[in-house]
């Protein structure tokens, strides 16, 4: 992916037609557009660059590295939101957890565990499962997800509330339909074992490359980036 480059008028733009589309498709499966959220991905985006992005308009921002997050937020705390969603080491927790909303990409115990010693308050974090069982890819195996939360639930004041799913590179934005749709049985089969601890009642699913397929099959959270840029 190239680097960030573009107008706040032009990312502006772009941003009103993915809302528009994020509409569009959560209508087809008998939603709204205000179901989901529409988060920026700004891996690519340099600091220097996220002041376009707040003369756009654009509230909602999430990092994929610790240090990068760091330097945002201290630069533009007061401008965005932030979320993290890549994949976090348990020694980057002290740095990540008191700069975002949520942590989209917990997968292992030692994170758990960090962030557990580490918190004041209860902490929402959504629990990152490898849908396809990819070896290049983090997360939990779907088949390992009750095991995980058995032990998770030790920790009082990590609070899951949804998943996070990433599908594999495919040729068509339709073919990831049949991942998201695990994902969101899954949601539904975890919220119905955890009912009164964890809601898993968001799912955060669909990037640039297949958001308004992810939102047809219940995505919550879409991360998008290259599409505004």
């Amino acid at each position: 992916m190239k680097q960030f480059s573009g107008t706040a008028d032009h990312v502006r733009r772009q941003f009103d037609e993915v809302a528009e589309r994020v509409g569009e498709a959560a209508r087809q499966a008998g939603r709204t557009g205000s179901e989901v959220e529409i988060l920026v991905a700004t891996k690519y985006v340099a600091s220097d660059d996220m002041g376009v992005l707040r003369e756009a308009g654009i509230a909602l921002v999430g990092e994929n590295r610790a240090q990068d997050l760091v330097a945002k937020h201290e630069r533009f705390a007061a401008d965005f939101v932030f979320d993290f969603i890549g994949h976090l080491q348990s020694r980057k927790v002290k740095l990540v957890l008191p700069l975002v909303r949520l942590i989209h990409s917990v997968s292992t115990m030692s994170v758990v565990e960090e962030l557990q010693a580490r918190a004041q308050n209860p902490v929402p974090v959504l629990l990152e499962v490898n849908i396809a069982g990819e070896e290049s890819k983090s997360g939990v195996e779907v088949s390992e997800a009750e095991r995980f939360l058995d032990q998770a639930a030790a920790c009082d004041k990590v609070s899951f509330t949804g998943l996070m799913c990433m599908p594999p590179l495919l040729a068509e934005p339709e073919l990831a339909a049949p991942y998201f749709a695990r994902t969101r049985q899954l949601a539904s089969d975890l919220s119905a074992r955890w009912a009164g601890r964890y809601t898993f009642a968001q799912l955060s699913m669909g990037t640039s490359a297949d958001y308004q397929v992810a939102v047809r099959e219940g995505a919550t959270i879409v991360r998008v980036g290259s599409v505004l840029f």
